[in-house]
């Protein structure tokens, strides 16, 4: 290899220029944030271990953003507690120890940081770290809804939509949705569009769950865009335009919404809002939306290899998708996927 030929050149560059371009890279930020750390201000080290876990201004180094928070955390800085944790969940620059963060998740919310009461309420929920207990859970999302987290109304609304964990009340769960929805925040939006949609908590009205669709598109859920979409498509609370909801499937798709690439798919399986029909993108769209976990991406995805539109015809392909299907609970799926079977003598 030629670095190998040129090693001794390397060397002495390494030795004579990277320690001038590091001092140049550490910005005065950096600095600031250094003098401040050194001098005992816990949020002085929260805000240079940010630095070192993205590497900016300095050289990228998780293990020494670890070392910042845990000194920030010990000084009682509650942002520096939950950045820890978060390491500690995530296994960055630390053994993974969920246990461990959920404890600094309990630090964090305790010294006021309303996010860390979002995490830890989650990891109640799930039962990772803690033992389960849903409604601990609902507790810690009020705290952190009534210390101004929009994630923590959101999740609460979806307990008191449920009755999980408190009793179950869906107008409660309405004006949760509605106040984290005024908070900016984009999934608050989408589940009071929903409440407006199905008439529930509130009396039905489809143009302004279009409208909060719209706004929570707007704000970046793709979900959201997803469902506007299908009122453009049906017209429901907006007048229907097929070239509309083409537009918001692929932005929700690009998204990363795996019902939005189905739902483009199935416009250009049918030659709806596209300039022309086309089996191949519709193809790559329901792949695509089976890799993101949605049954009937998978299911459509059957049925085109079943079929051989899009792609070529094969027996062994549709059993597999029909079969993943009905792994994600689709009925259709589980009822082709064992006809394709029986057909092939399985």
């Amino acid at each position: 290899m030629k670095l190998r030929y040129l090693l001794l050149i390397s060397t002495l560059v390494t030795a004579c220029v990277f320690p001038g371009l590091a001092l140049a890279d550490e910005s005065q930020e950096v600095k600031t944030y250094k003098a401040q750390c050194d001098q005992g201000d816990a949020r002085g080290c929260t805000n240079l271990g940010l630095k070192y876990e993205k590497g900016e201004g300095v050289t990228k180094d998780v293990a020494q953003a670890v070392a910042l928070y845990r000194k920030a955390c010990d000084g009682g800085n509650a942002i520096g507690c939950f950045n820890l944790g978060t390491m500690y969940g995530k296994g960055e620059g630390v053994t993974q120890d969920v246990a461990q963060a959920a404890a600094l998740y309990r630090k964090a919310c305790d010294g006021g940081e309303a996010t860390g009461c979002v995490n830890l309420g989650t990891m109640y929920r799930k039962g990772e770290g803690v033992t389960q207990d849903v409604a601990q859970a609902a507790a810690l999302y009020r705290k952190a809804c009534d210390g101004g987290e929009a994630t923590g109304c959101v999740n609460l609304g979806v307990k008191y939509e449920k009755g999980e964990g408190v009793t179950q009340d869906v107008a409660q769960a309405v004006a949760l949705y509605r106040k984290a929805c005024d908070g900016g925040n984009a999934t608050g939006c989408v589940n009071l569009g929903s409440m407006y949609k199905n008439g529930k908590g509130v009396t039905k009205d489809v143009a302004q769950a279009a409208a909060l669709y719209r706004k929570a598109c707007d704000g970046g859920n793709a979900k959201g865009c997803t469902n506007l979409g299908v009122r453009y498509e049906k017209g429901e609370g907006v007048t229907k335009d097929v070239a509309q909801a083409v537009a918001l499937y692929r932005k929700a798709c690009d998204g990363g919404n795996a019902t939005g690439c189905h739902n483009l798919g199935m416009m250009y399986a049918n030659g709806t809002g596209v300039n022309h029909q086309d089996s191949f993108e519709a193809v790559a769209l329901f792949r695509k939306a089976c890799d993101g976990g949605y049954a009937l991406g998978c299911f459509n995805l059957g049925v085109a290899y079943d079929k051989g539109e899009g792609v070529n015809q094969s027996d062994f392909d549709a059993i597999n998708y029909f079969g993943k299907a009905c792994d994600l609970k689709d009925e259709k799926g589980c009822e082709e996927n064992a006809r394709m079977k029986k057909k092939r003598g399985y």
